[in-house]
């Protein structure tokens, strides 16, 4: 019989002496998870392009943070940039020497056309005036932006510090390193929701994480590769279409809005997050955990 004591929480979701770095961790759903994170036990590196919104999280962590949480550090990284990346990965092999969890969070919404489901008289309707919209609405650089950052960012900055995870994945016995790829539901659904590219981008997201995670255990890498698909959290990226109740319809003319008629929590996607990075997953490979509110279970998707 497994003693008693391995089935409590501090047991099941030890991250004390973890460090892990989250890219865009300086707002909205990054924020969220490093504070998780961070709130139990992890060293948390915090990256994005705008050094004054990574220094004022530090600073606020460090004043509020208890005396058993864990510390933030900012650190200036671009995604795109391969350059950029491998600065920091130089750093970590420096000051850590290993990496315990990597939660790929930098995104963008990109290009949008919001009059192709629009009840209005003036959005386009027949065939003609469809394809004529969506043709001359977006571009290809747009495009190419989007998927630079949401998706083919995933790719290149997991492989840049695959190394340091692998270090990381002999710190404990059983244990193993984790990358946690935040996605979404618009990957996941079939609806446009009013941006074809941004949808586009998250579907090739959750795809890298599933050739990662299946490449990583073919070659016998001890690193885990698992994705969270949020569905509507108020974030700084949405702010403009999301307040309370409004959330229902922040995500494209739905066909039935979010069942949970509210936007997802800070503490409900860092539980999420916290859970996948904690030995309590250690048994979890290849997976893309949906939380939305029940979104997905009432919209048509691929899942």
């Amino acid at each position: 019989m497994v003693s008693p004591d391995e089935f409590t929480l501090q047991k099941l979701y030890d991250l004390n002496g973890l460090v892990a770095l989250v890219t865009g961790g300086g707002t909205g759903i990054g924020l969220m998870i490093a504070q998780g994170l961070a709130a139990n036990g992890a060293r948390v590196y915090i990256t994005g392009r705008r050094a004054e919104v990574l220094d004022r999280v530090v600073d606020e962590w460090s004043r509020k943070r208890g005396d058993s949480m864990g510390s933030m550090i900012a650190i200036v990284m671009d995604v795109t940039n391969k350059e950029s990346i491998q600065v920091v990965v130089d750093k970590l092999t420096s000051d850590e020497g290993k990496l315990h969890i990597l939660v790929n969070n930098a995104g963008q919404s990109g290009p949008k056309s919001p009059e192709l489901n629009n009840p209005t008289p003036t959005s386009p309707k027949d065939a003609d005036e469809v394809g004529k919209y969506l043709f001359a609405q977006e571009s290809f650089e747009e495009w190419s932006s989007l998927f630079t950052i949401n998706a083919f960012s995933t790719y290149f900055v997991t492989v840049a510090f695959l190394g340091l995870l692998e270090k990381g994945s002999h710190d404990r016995p059983g244990f193993s390193s984790s990358v946690i790829n935040v996605t979404s539901i618009s990957g996941l659904v079939k609806l446009a929701q009013r941006h074809f590219a941004y949808n586009s981008a998250k579907a090739a997201a959750s795809h890298i994480t599933k050739m990662l995670s299946t490449e990583f255990a073919l070659k016998g890498i001890p690193v885990r590769v698992n994705a969270i698909a949020p569905g509507v959290y108020e974030t700084e990226m949405t702010h403009d279409v999301i307040d309370g109740q409004q959330a229902t319809d922040a995500v494209g003319m739905p066909v039935v809005s979010v069942p949970a008629k509210r936007p997802g929590s800070a503490v409900e996607m860092a539980g999420t997050a916290v859970y996948l990075a904690s030995p309590a997953a250690g048994y979890m490979n290849g997976q893309e955990i949906v939380i939305d509110g029940g979104y997905v279970a009432v919209n048509p998707a691929r899942v």
